[in-house]
């Protein structure tokens, strides 16, 4: 089926979706999560597993916006609900959850679930009810491919970034010997693919790989294989735990003339902080900030009233959460008071040239359902990530 047919069927199949959980009907007909006062949406995260650093910071960026937009009064008199559910980096628990959000809480949309293997498992059935995937919180290409109605991401994908991240170190920094280490799941095969094709393009071949399991604990021997080879540019298909034990075990092998890489999943300020991680970069979407940063007013003034609301200070995460419920309320905005599904998803595909308060820019389309489109270069210094480079272009 063709991605145009799909389209046509997902959504007559989303406009005869039931009654709202109240039963009242908006636009002139029954939208699933749409009554005259609410609109109700939903996310399946983590709260306290293995990938809290990203699922507290996210939701709270939302609840900030939404916050926000309730106190004036919501949009086209709306107030929005923010149901949250915690799956704690669990499958069975993510399905769960999703259910509940579908069947009982009846949201209109998911909004920043978290996770790739979370969100493979739910987005079947999140589709067949005729809810759109709006912004997950994992770079995987399945948030967006193959194009699909009820998919949006806002965030890079692993792949571009990687691509990005090899090219750019072999154009403009001199590297030759490309070689990668990943986790030998999913996402790590994502980042060798990635490797692989963009070192295919430039007429490079790849100096060596390295695979390991995500609890694995021990590098020597990885680490060993790797600088044999002669390897002058490692990319990275790691996240936080064994992103740190890598480079740990290189500084204490002494091997630094070498540069690693690493995309937005190894982005965190735990990494920044582990001793041997100074020197590390990665491509994300959207470099954080820190407190002593100089900040234009409206930035302070968000950075201010996280700190007040949620007594802690912004990550990437609460950047990314803010600006995912600032797209997904301008979205609302053009599609005017009589909210339906497939105006709501015309006016999001319409947002094409938007830049968020931080100064990153996102654009959608029809046939263009990823909104990030350029990379920004950080670096690990002194237990920091600064920003060397921005609007890397994939």
């Amino acid at each position: 089926m063709t991605v145009r047919w799909l389209v046509v069927v997902v959504l007559a199949l989303a406009g005869c979706g039931g009654e709202s959980p109240s039963g009242n009907a908006a636009g002139g007909g029954s939208v699933r999560g749409v009554s005259d006062g609410e609109i109700v949406v939903g996310t399946h995260t983590d709260l306290v597993g293995a990938t809290a650093i990203w699922g507290v910071g996210s939701v709270n960026g939302a609840r900030m916006r939404f916050d926000e937009l309730n106190a004036a009064g919501g949009v086209h008199g709306r107030r929005v609900r923010f149901v949250v559910e915690d799956a704690q980096y669990q499958v069975p628990r993510a399905v769960q959850a999703a259910n509940k959000l579908i069947n009982r809480d009846g949201i209109f949309a998911m909004l920043l679930a978290v996770g790739t293997p979370m969100n493979n498992a739910v987005m079947t059935q999140q589709f067949e009810a005729g809810v759109p995937n709006i912004f997950p919180v994992t770079g995987a290409r399945s948030m967006v491919e193959p194009l699909h109605p009820l998919k949006f991401t806002q965030r890079g994908i692993y792949y571009d970034e990687i691509r990005a991240a090899v090219k750019y170190f072999v154009e403009e920094r001199g590297r030759q010997a490309v070689c990668a280490i990943y986790q030998d799941t999913e996402y790590g095969q994502e980042i060798l693919e990635a490797v692989q094709d963009q070192v295919a393009a430039m007429n490079l071949s790849i100096a060596e790989t390295s695979a390991h399991h995500p609890t694995q604990t021990e590098f020597t021997a990885a680490i060993l294989r790797l600088r044999r080879a002669g390897c002058d540019l490692v990319l990275m298909g790691t996240v936080h735990r064994d992103t740190i034990l890598v480079l740990d075990a290189a500084r204490k092998m002494g091997w630094t003339d070498v540069d690693w890489v690493g995309n937005n999943a190894t982005y965190a300020q735990a990494i920044a902080d582990a001793e041997a991680a100074d020197g590390y970069y990665a491509f994300v979407h959207m470099a954080r900030l820190y407190a002593d940063d100089d900040m234009p007013a409206p930035v302070r003034t968000w950075w201010d009233g996280y700190v007040a609301a949620y007594r802690q200070e912004p990550d990437l995460a609460a950047m990314e959460g803010y600006r995912a419920a600032d797209v997904f309320v301008l979205a609302l905005e053009r599609a005017g008071r009589d909210l339906t599904l497939q105006g709501f998803l015309a006016a999001l595909e319409g947002i094409d040239d938007y830049t968020d308060l931080f100064g990153y820019r996102l654009s959608f389309g029809p046939d263009k359902h990823s909104g990030a489109s350029e990379s920004v270069l950080s670096q690990v210094q002194n237990r920091r990530w600064v920003e060397l480079e921005q609007s890397i272009t994939y």
